[in-house]
């Protein structure tokens, strides 16, 4: 249990709620060209950057607790940031220190992996995304623990591998799968056989999260269990081909399996051991549960293989998912949720399904369920199952109505939501849809703002990463890269600053109106708390807030 914060000498709060909104992936452009969050049409947005106090926050790299500042932030980090209201180091950081001390390979979920395989003579499986992204997992993860099996004379060993052209460059797939070939030809020149097995784009099989598409995870389970789909000699082949005929961008590309004379040839079998080497959990949390559990009625599973069955990482600290994990999760305490409660104080958290578990779970420091079931209410909306770029306002009007309600309600104090357009949208590559997102969200804040002015409150608009904002691939002399003179799409996350707007319609002169520059979005707690008339924890990062 947390302590009670002090009532702030400086402020009082005011009448209303205090309301943070959350536009997910919208940044400031370094470039002109390709920042679709700077053209398009945001009535709302740029008044309020040229009347309100604010300032622009970091949302990557050593700010949100991953390893160096060439790292891209993420939703999950963002969140756990904003939430916690201070830095922890976070899933990649984690992984490679217990990779570079060997920690990873003294503990007792490898020794399970690697000792059943010696004992049984059976094969090890690596399942996860294929790149060196850094959100969601990294190749030089897999490819040490691969070289580790093989030292301890792991003599068969099948890679399924999840297609990225998301966190990194959107067909840049082949970068990875060519020399990851030649790694692979080197192990077998050690005695070990290893193989890609199967394969096939993130968006396309095996990484969804939120229970939004399971037929996803079916075809995954289909695909590197079973064996079934379309057979190609070798994953090369298998992205040649199937970008040929579809045109489609890594991320979306089909799933395929590897065989020889028509025998697939990795299907995971009992007595295997299989490891899902992505460190972050929201999209690991679906196909560990169709590993791990007894009674499960997402799909038919056909068999269910028994297997040794391990995570990066926890994926779930508070219902301890998956049962067996590589490296321990960074343990988040003192959340600002918890100040919140301790205090009395009344909370509306909201996004529709794609964020949801941001605004709550991560959020909360990677805590299932509410912190206080009296005190709060947590509302997800529903996302539809389509290609975002067919639907970029997504449920933004359906949030608002949520918000707004709360708002008008008098029943909240604090207010919280997530607008998945910048991040959703701006993924698909797709420029005039990603403009759209972002004018969407703007009409949201309008709403909002309206709703703010009604009762008094103070809103706070900010972002946990940049992505809308960066839509073209830039060389380091500025110009964009471009094939058969297309423009070459980046649907990756930005590394660019993201705003910290105070809308306060009844200020009353007790902060001053420039605001602190320099920070991480992690200030956001701090700034909030005080705003609900609170000194935050004397250990939290900094409020952006002067007085």
């Amino acid at each position: 249990m947390v302590e009670k914060l002090s009532k702030a000498a400086w402020f009082q709060g005011r009448r209303g709620p205090v309301v943070l909104v959350i536009m997910d992936g919208v940044g400031f452009g370094k470039y002109t060209e390709g920042d679709a969050v700077a053209s398009a049409y945001k009535p709302t947005l740029d008044w309020m950057l040229a009347n309100c106090p604010n300032t622009r926050l970091k949302a990557h790299g050593q700010a949100v607790g991953l390893p160096s500042d060439a790292d891209m932030g993420n939703s999950e980090v963002g969140h756990n940031a904003i939430g916690s209201g201070r830095v922890f180091d976070q899933g990649a950081k984690l992984v490679s220190s217990s990779i570079n001390s060997g920690k990873m390979f003294q503990g007792q979920a490898w020794k399970d992996i690697a000792g059943n395989v010696l004992a049984k003579k059976s094969t090890l499986h690596f399942i996860g995304l294929f790149s060196d992204g850094n959100v969601h997992s990294h190749i030089d993860h897999l490819k040490a623990m691969m070289t580790e099996a093989v030292a301890e004379g792991i003599a068969k060993i099948r890679v399924h591998i999840l297609l990225d052209g998301r966190d990194v460059g959107e067909t840049s797939a082949l970068d990875y799968v060519i020399p990851f070939e030649a790694f692979l030809a080197d192990l077998r020149t050690k005695g070990c056989d290893a193989r890609i097995a199967s394969g096939g784009g993130r968006m396309f099989i095996t990484m969804d999260r939120y229970n939004a598409n399971w037929p996803m995870v079916e075809r995954g389970w289909k695909t590197h269990v079973l064996g079934e789909g379309r057979q190609f000699a070798s994953a090369q082949e298998a992205i040649e081909t199937l970008r040929k005929e579809t045109g489609a961008i890594d991320q979306d590309l089909g799933a395929f399996v590897i065989a020889e004379n028509g025998k697939p040839v990795g299907t995971i079998e009992d007595g295997d051991s299989v490891v899902y080497f992505n460190f972050r959990g929201d999209r690991a949390l679906e196909i560990t549960a169709a590993f791990e559990q007894d009674d499960f009625s997402h799909f038919d599973r056909v068999r269910r293989p028994d297997v040794v069955y391990a995570g990066m990482m926890e994926y779930d600290g508070d219902l301890h998912v998956p049962k067996r994990y590589l490296t321990s999760p960074p343990s988040i305490d003192r959340v600002s949720g918890e100040y919140l409660a301790a205090l009395g104080l009344r909370t509306l958290a909201c996004s529709e399904t794609q964020k949801y578990g941001h605004v709550t779970y991560f959020y909360n420091g990677n805590r299932s369920g509410k912190i206080d079931d009296k005190l709060e209410e947590y509302v997800e909306v529903p996302s539809d199952v389509v290609p975002f770029e067919q639907r970029p306002w997504m449920k933004g009007a359906e949030i608002t109505d949520v918000v707004v309600d709360g708002i008008l309600s008098g029943k909240y104090d604090f207010i919280r939501c997530n607008f998945p357009n910048g991040d959703m949208v701006g993924h698909t590559g797709v420029y005039q849809a990603v403009q759209i997102g972002v004018e969407a969200v703007d009409l949201c804040i309008a709403r909002i703002k309206k709703a703010v002015d009604k009762v008094g409150g103070v809103l706070v608009i900010t972002a946990d990463h940049g992505n809308a904002d960066d839509m073209y691939e830039h060389k380091k002399d500025g110009s964009i890269p471009s094939e058969n003179g297309v423009k070459k799409v980046k649907t990756a996350h930005s590394l660019n600053p993201v705003p910290c707007i105070v809308y306060d319609p009844e200020f009353k002169g007790d902060y001053i109106k420039e605001l602190k520059s320099g920070l991480g979005i992690s200030s956001i707690a701090a700034t909030c708390i005080n705003l609900l008339g609170y000194d935050a924890p004397v250990d939290y990062d900094s409020s952006v807030l002067q007085h």
